[in-house]
């Protein structure tokens, strides 16, 4: 995990099935997916909330908990998605990065989102690992945590 792989809103993007279809480059298995490097590495501060944070937009701010109004409500409902449906907290990234420290969150994260079949990443999107469980995405292109 890389700390330019969490973006401002908490989400890690090394995470994110788009982040690892281009990174195990899918497209060149038979996929047709949409490739992202992640928010910062592309050179942009927010793709979630900027439209709607002034800082974020403009770079002001490097995280989300740098701001007074923190945890916002358009972060509020974006983590309620994501903890619905992907099984994760942007805000709870953001308040232990905010307690503890990047270094410490890259850490945890590599244990959390660890295939425990092959040691690879598994997304945050469908709980799969793009190493080894790529044949279940090939027989059902929209995958979702928990199917069979």
């Amino acid at each position: 995990m890389e700390e330019k792989l969490i973006a401002p809103c908490g989400m890690n993007c090394g995470v994110c099935i788009s982040y690892l279809a281009m990174k195990n480059d899918l497209n060149k298995q038979g996929f047709a997916r949409k490739y992202c490097a992640g928010c910062m590495p592309r050179g942009k501060n927010c793709t979630f909330m900027k439209s709607q944070c002034d800082l974020l937009g403009k770079g002001l701010v490097r995280f989300c908990h740098e701001c007074d109004d923190f945890p916002c409500s358009r972060l509020k409902t974006l983590d309620k998605r994501y903890r619905t449906k992907y099984h994760m907290s942007m805000v709870e990234n953001l308040e232990f990065i905010k307690e503890h420290g990047m270094e410490r969150f890259l850490k945890k994260e590599e244990a959390k989102w660890r295939c425990p079949e092959c040691g690879d990443v598994i997304s945050c999107h469908n709980g799969l690992c793009l190493h080894c469980g790529v044949d279940k995405l090939r027989q059902k292109k929209t995958y979702r945590w928990d199917e069979q």
